[in-house]
């Protein structure tokens, strides 16, 4: 471990003397991006902003375990050479009269951290510089954290992975390729990477009208002002794989089919007197149906779920309606009437020209009232993460985590690499009844969960 670092203190100077060009080459393209491009945000990163409160902020989490400890000063120098390549994360959001809108930050920043035991506090749009990314460091972990109105995961996983390939070739690490998530820092940013693609898409001839029930909240004790509970689970895909065949389910389907088990659990106990749908809000990567490289958000919302009203469930029947319920929903017909109807109101002449303060206080009003009460949880999957086979040696695992709820509720995130699933929640009530009763029907089915916590 020495000799590498020792190695990797040579090729950092090295890269300084040689990365003085480069360098000056960011200060000829600063200059040039300083006819002030700007980005309207797209059709989702409109709401986020809208929702921001004192206590709240659309942020995520993605983090990578590496295998050895975190040299921060490397780090930072892979921050400063990274993230000029992605211009809509190196930006800062501004509003106008009629909309919000992105534009090049070419402010100090953003700085490395040490982690913090809280982690996706709020993001407050004037301070950091402006900056909506953060990077962290602890131990062996990187962690970015960005701003929802940004990109979605799969753009922020792009820049953290062509970080971490940035910080291992500073390291001595110089065989690792530009592939999948990792990007070239050289290379001038691909137009698609920066579109919009909802309006290119949102082409149906009929936008399907939406008519979601209210569904059941967890009830639970709200923890203080910027507390984010975090449990993860670790265990082995290829474990998971295995028992969810014997149901006849995708990994999605079976871990879907666990947290609304849990839910309906949590709500018998309860003993309510009037029972409500539980229905999970799960995001759906628009770009597996329709071609693009967008780095912005590209991702619509389903709502998997069962009605106890209609009589108990066993786990098999659970699953077979999430199953259903993927089949229907999760094909390009359904999704681009579902991107249709979302922009419509965008499309709308008479709403473009409505001021925004108008603008945000219906969309937050339709939001508090209808949409965040259409869910009891939320859940994402980014699936199997690949790198390039350069980097593999260096990398023990990924983490996701969606943040703070809007509401009490728990949030569950799934990622995997190799042979290692990672589920993580994060909650802000004190209450961990959800998830313990979604572990121990993982353990129950034969499945060995390793817990992490930053609770006490």
């Amino acid at each position: 471990m020495g000799k590498e670092h020792i190695k990797g203190r040579e090729n950092m100077e090295r890269a300084d003397q040689a990365g003085h060009g480069q360098a000056e080459h960011k200060v000829e393209h600063r200059k040039r991006g300083e006819r002030k491009e700007w980005y309207k945000l797209d059709l989702s990163a409109i709401v986020y902003p809208t929702l921001q409160r004192r206590d709240f902020s659309s942020v995520y989490r993605l983090s990578v375990v590496l295998k050895e400890e975190i040299l921060p000063w490397v780090l930072q120098q892979a921050l400063d050479m990274t993230l000029p390549r992605f211009p809509t994360y190196k930006a800062a959001i501004r509003k106008g009269l009629f909309w919000r809108y992105l534009e090049p930050n070419n402010r100090p920043g953003p700085f490395v951290q040490e982690d913090v035991k809280n982690p996706c506090q709020p993001m407050h749009f004037k301070a950091n510089h402006r900056y909506l990314v953060r990077v962290y460091y602890y131990g062996r972990r990187i962690s970015l954290e960005a701003h929802h109105s940004l990109g979605d995961g799969t753009g922020g996983m792009c820049v953290l992975q062509t970080l971490t390939a940035t910080y291992l070739r500073l390291l001595g690490h110089e065989d690792i390729t530009n592939e999948g998530f990792v990007l070239d820092i050289r290379k001038t940013p691909d137009p698609g990477e920066l579109e919009d693609a909802y309006m290119r898409y949102a082409n149906a001839k009929v936008c399907p009208p939406r008519q979601e029930e209210k569904a059941y909240r967890v009830r639970g004790t709200g923890e203080p002002f910027y507390t984010l509970n975090i449990i993860d689970g670790i265990m082995s895909v290829s474990r998971v794989m295995e028992v969810a065949k014997k149901y006849n389910a995708t990994i999605t389907e079976y871990l879907n089919a666990v947290l609304l088990q849990a839910l309906l659990t949590k709500q018998q106990k309860e003993r309510r007197v009037r029972l409500r749908p539980v229905k999970i809000a799960m995001p759906v990567n628009l770009r597996r149906f329709f071609p693009s490289i967008t780095l912005r958000n590209f991702i619509t919302m389903i709502y998997p779920g069962v009605d106890p009203r209609l009589g108990d469930y066993t786990f098999e029947e659970i699953v077979e309606q999430v199953h259903n319920y993927m089949r229907y929903h999760i094909n390009e017909k359904q999704l681009r009437g579902d991107i249709t109807t979302n922009a419509a109101t965008q499309r709308n002449p008479f709403i473009r020209v409505v001021p925004l303060f108008i603008k945000d206080f219906a969309v937050r009003t339709f939001y508090t009232r209808v949409q965040d009460r259409n869910s009891s949880a939320g859940l994402t999957n980014m699936g199997a993460l690949r790198v390039p086979a350069g980097m593999q040696p260096y990398i023990e695992r990924f983490d996701i985590y969606m943040g703070q709820p809007f509401s009490r509720r728990t949030n569950c995130a799934i990622i995997s690499f190799q042979d290692t699933l990672t589920i993580n929640f994060a909650s802000s009530i004190v209450e961990a009844d959800v998830e313990r009763y979604f572990f121990r029907k993982l353990v129950k089915d034969g499945i060995h969960v390793k817990i992490e916590t930053n609770r006490e």
